[in-house]
């Protein structure tokens, strides 16, 4: 596979539906968030654990939790999105949606793209007004609370 640009990259929200594989979360019914402009970081980091030995007087690092992230989704802002209105909907509750993030990184039209697989709490849903000639963008941070399922992009003969 050759890089890509963010360009066509597409995002969905499902329902609170557990998934425990790729299958699964294929299987659930999606709803796309339109306007989507940017959709910032996300992927496992593990958290830095220290030990100092008194002996060396060495601090060793070891790695603890992992953790997904929180992507900031920001996305022009339309009150009439299906997708955005689901997404300002799971704001309101305490649940995890199920995210689907499809990348245009299919190197032809045969080829699959790469698709990543997630449960996220939508943890906010700010508005920005900006100044004069500015787009309203809507701010989704989703705050991933499972580990997320890469489907990596294939090569269809």
């Amino acid at each position: 596979m050759s890089v890509s640009t963010a360009s066509e990259t597409k995002v969905y929200i499902g329902p609170t539906t557990p998934a425990a594989d790729a299958a699964a979360y294929a299987a659930l019914t999606w709803v796309e968030i339109g306007e989507v402009q940017s959709v910032g970081e996300f992927g496992d980091q593990a958290n830095d654990v220290t030990f100092t030995s008194l002996s060396d007087g060495r601090v060793r690092h070891l790695k603890g939790a992992r953790d997904a992230g929180a992507l900031a989704l920001v996305c022009g802002r339309d009150a009439l999105d299906l997708g955005q209105v689901a997404a300002r909907a799971a704001e309101k509750t305490k649940f995890a949606y199920a995210i689907k993030i499809v990348a245009a990184d299919a190197l032809d039209a045969n080829d699959t793209d790469s698709i990543f697989y997630f449960h996220a709490l939508v943890q906010s849903a700010r508005n920005n007004f900006g100044e004069n000639d500015a787009v309203v963008t809507t701010t989704f941070n989703l705050g991933i609370v499972t580990a997320i399922i890469e489907v990596p992009a294939t090569v269809v003969a």
